[in-house]
């Protein structure tokens, strides 16, 4: 997948840190130019300059909290009236807090379906019409194995991973048709800043500590690790690539094979 992606800008969400930086530095290797998104100015400026120009992409970043859809409306309608294309949208969003359904707020619901659903459809509205005009469009959510197999104490999580994977085979069915794909990408426990947090909240609550931890959630895959980002980042690249113009409304496990259904 060598610089097939010269000409190609990617607009790439949560792209500060864990699965959306790498995905940013993998699309940028491919010869993308890329557009990062987040809320962090500071962050966004440092990983601009972790990007590669040496086949003369052109770098840009949105500053934006997808907590504030409305804010996010505005920001992308600007930019695309300035007259940028997006060729490839990676929407990726960091999760909401663990725990059990039964305890989450109705507040927990909303903003979560927010940060995902709402964020994720409203990027699409203001994409997809120069995707079909240019004549290439990917379209890459990054959820979570949640969608096949629902996880332990990530009640809000899993509802509302689900109801992107199912707007996004929806989304899947309607762009087909001018050559634009939508596909999901579900990775498993990732070396990232959540799964950090996650194991730590696990381990004030059971006295054990995150080292061990992780290597229970590293047993769980026959794998016996849990994965790096730049493997999950691997796998969006190559569903954002022309070798994959005929995948289309499909979720992508990247987990080592933990999930248990097929």
């Amino acid at each position: 997948m060598t610089n097939n992606l010269i000409n190609k800008t990617a607009l790439v969400c949560g792209s500060t840190q864990g699965i959306g930086m790498a995905t940013a530095i993998k699309l940028a290797n491919m010869g993308a130019n890329v557009v990062l998104v987040a809320r962090n100015e500071e962050k966004l400026k440092e990983v601009i300059e972790k990007l590669d120009k040496n086949l003369g992409q052109k770098h840009a970043y949105l500053v934006a909290d997808f907590s504030k859809p409305n804010d996010l409306k505005e920001i992308i309608t600007e930019f695309i009236k300035a007259g940028n294309k997006i060729n490839i949208l990676i929407n990726n969003t960091g999760g909401p807090k663990g725990g059990p359904i039964i305890e989450a707020t109705i507040d927990e619901f909303l903003n979560t379906f927010n940060q995902h659903l709402i964020c994720n459809h409203i990027l699409v509205q203001a994409i997809y019409p120069g995707m079909i005009e240019s004549g290439y469009g990917r379209i890459v959510n990054v959820i979570s194995t949640s969608v096949k197999q629902p996880l332990p104490n990530l009640g809000v999580s899993n509802t509302i991973r689900g109801a992107v994977a199912s707007w996004s085979k929806t989304l899947a069915g309607e762009l087909g048709q001018y050559g634009i794909t939508v596909n999901n990408v579900l990775p498993g426990a990732t070396n990232t800043i959540r799964l950090q947090g996650i194991a730590e909240a696990k381990a004030a609550k059971t006295g054990e500590s995150v080292s061990e931890i992780f290597e229970e959630m590293a047993g769980e895959s026959p794998m016996k690790r849990i994965a790096e980002p730049e493997e999950v980042a691997a796998a969006i690249a190559f569903l954002a690539s022309p070798e994959a113009s005929y995948i289309n409304g499909i979720n992508v496990p990247v987990d080592g094979g933990r999930t248990k259904s097929l």
